[in-house]
């Protein structure tokens, strides 16, 4: 796995219509215009009828740890629709839930049934419960669907490996190991270890191929009845009136041999097909994948438009912590990152335009704009605020450059709370029980012990660390759902505040100008701008109160202004100002 340290000083860009604010004192970085063809491109856009996901607000739940009702410290389907009322409140409009179907692990991503609900879940009638109390609110649900791998548990598998007929080729088999020197290995790594994705199996007698784990199978998606099944399941879900599917590990579905195991053809192809079905069913249906690599590869998941409906854009969240964060480092956990791996490589301050590059990365793409939906971090990432040492300062210009960007924003439940971690190694740290208050357990469940410290679930041996990390957060006093809700200026504040601009104002749509600029005194401006409607994000990055007399404020109302004192905004200060809708 590779970890990438990102530092930067700066970012300036500039797209069509707008034009630097004058400055006295301090001297703003040279803005870069968009091209002709990019601006015909970008009007094009704008002229084609939008699809429900453009406008939305995707809140990412963790099942498993958002609100138990049932009293066993999981969470469960009716703890999500009990807080409902509050994904409302916050103003959200699509949810996205990890993985929900029966499966051996906590996680789900080993799934054993194709239509089964995990029952420490609840039941597919509280399933659908949920489902239908989402849309009675305006929220769309999409579901995560694994279709790269399945759990070596999954009847398919056993009988796969007995030899039966047709399972017999359901999976991807050899009767060698390959060789080391071969080149085979983890695909987003470039080691060569051919027993890190070949396993031996002593019923069959003979290697599988399974990129994720031994306990992880990959299907052989090239198999006509494989197809068929995993275009059934779409429906099967689909006619539950689920929205549509984050697809997990988009990269990977075919492998065609130890140099071509991810982002092939094939699986470019297979995935249009896959579109074209799930299309046929519901035409409105929605298709998002995960392809944790530089945007242009990520771009190649459109698929000249019959592809994927968007991918995650990875980048942005390593360049925004990058900036808040010098020296930080993220791991691509599962992804090949080229384009931070050669900042690390480079060592040295990146110059003005870590959000120039990115936003003009999506544009140059084979992609168009709207393809990408940015995001901070998800369920594979150490979260922002752990990265950022629980500085809400920080996390409130975080926010502020996810919501300033183009694009369809993601948010990982708790990010909105500045919720934090207690050390790094282990996945489960990045994905434990939300804080709704200051009681026991935070009130996530009325049970004596939460899911994280059922030891049995993460191997021998494992600690017990929740009891002294819940007790810091508590004893915080500030960390909850309900804590923030009562102060005027938390993070949750501006998070809802954010969302409403995001879903009201047109500029910060696809179609509004993007304008970035870094002044000499740490000061950046953020400019988003269409049809005369204006936001001007002034985010202070640097450590102390800086004078932002120079910068115009004709015309211009504060929607967020905690930070700022007459003309000095407090160090890593955020100043929002806004043209009278």
């Amino acid at each position: 796995m590779k970890a990438f340290t990102l530092s930067a000083l700066a970012l300036s860009l500039l797209l069509a219509g707008c034009k630097p604010a004058p400055t006295t004192n301090v001297a703003p970085a040279a803005p870069q215009a968009v091209t002709a063809a990019q601006q015909s491109s970008a009007t094009k856009e704008s002229a084609a009828a939008k699809d429900w996901w453009q406008d939305a607000v995707f809140y990412q739940i963790w099942p498993r740890s958002f609100y138990d009702t049932s009293g066993d410290g999981h969470g469960d389907f009716n703890g999500m629709t009990a807080k409902l009322p509050y994904l409302q409140e916050l103003g959200v409009n699509a949810l996205w839930l990890t993985p929900m179907f029966e499966a051996p692990s906590y996680h789900g991503y080993d799934f054993t049934e194709f239509y089964q609900v995990e029952s420490d879940y609840g039941t597919m009638a509280e399933f659908e419960a949920f489902i239908q109390a989402a849309d009675a609110k305006g929220m769309k649900v999409i579901l995560d669907l694994v279709i790269n791998h399945i759990s070596s548990e999954h009847d398919w598998f056993k009988r796969s490996a007995a030899g039966e007929a047709p399972y017999k080729d359901y999976f991807v088999w050899r009767n060698d190991m390959p060789a080391a020197g071969s080149g085979w290995g983890h695909a987003w790594s470039d080691n060569d270890k051919p027993e890190a994705v070949w396993h031996y199996n002593d019923t069959r007698k003979a290697w599988y191929y399974a990129a994720f784990g031994a306990s992880q199978p990959d299907l052989n998606l090239r198999h006509p009845d494989v197809i068929a099944e995993m275009k059934k399941m779409a429906k099967f879900w689909l006619d539950k009136g689920v929205a549509g599917f984050r697809l997990d590990a988009v990269r990977f579905a075919l492998e065609g041999g130890p140099d071509a195991q991810a982002d092939t053809d094939e699986t470019i192809a297979y995935w249009q097909d896959f579109n074209q079905f799930v299309k046929s069913v519901n035409p409105e249906a929605y298709l998002v994948g995960e392809a944790w690599v530089d945007i242009p590869v990520a771009a190649r998941y459109y698929g000249a438009g019959k592809g994927l409906d968007q991918g995650f854009d990875f980048e942005v969240g390593y360049k925004i912590l990058g900036l808040l964060q010098p020296n930080a480092g993220g791991e691509a956990q599962f992804g090949t990152m080229q384009s931070n791996a050669k900042q690390v490589a480079d060592a040295r301050p990146l110059q003005q335009s870590v959000l120039q590059q990115n936003v003009q990365q999506r544009s140059d793409s084979v992609a168009p704009l709207h393809f990408f939906a940015p995001f901070l971090t998800n369920h594979d990432q150490e979260r922002i605020a752990y990265q950022l040492k629980q500085h809400d300062a920080k996390a409130k210009l975080a926010a502020a450059m996810l919501f300033s960007s183009p694009g369809t924003p993601y948010i990982y439940y708790g990010e909105e709370i500045g919720l934090t971690q207690d050390r790094s190694g282990h996945d489960v740290f990045k994905r434990a029980p939300m804080q709704w208050d200051n009681s026991k357990q935070a009130g996530f469940t009325k049970a004596d012990n939460s899911w994280v410290e059922q030891m049995e679930l993460f191997g021998e041996g494992f600690p017990n660390w929740w009891p002294d990390f819940l007790a810091k957060q508590l004893e915080a006093e500030d960390r909850s759902v309900a804590a923030q809700q009562d102060q005027p200026d938390s993070i949750w504040q501006l998070y809802k505040l954010l969302i409403a601009q995001k879903k009201q104002r047109p500029e910060l749509g696809i179609d509004g100008s993007y304008q970035v600029t870094q002044l000499d005194n740490g000061i950046v401006k953020i400019a988003r701008e269409l049809n005369g409607s204006k936001s001007l994000f002034i985010l202070n990055l640097s450590d102390s109160a800086q004078d932002i007399s120079s910068i115009s404020r004709e015309g211009l109302s504060a929607s967020w202004s905690f930070d700022l004192d007459g003309s000095q905004l407090a160090g890593h200060g955020l100043l929002l100002l806004q043209t009278t809708p």
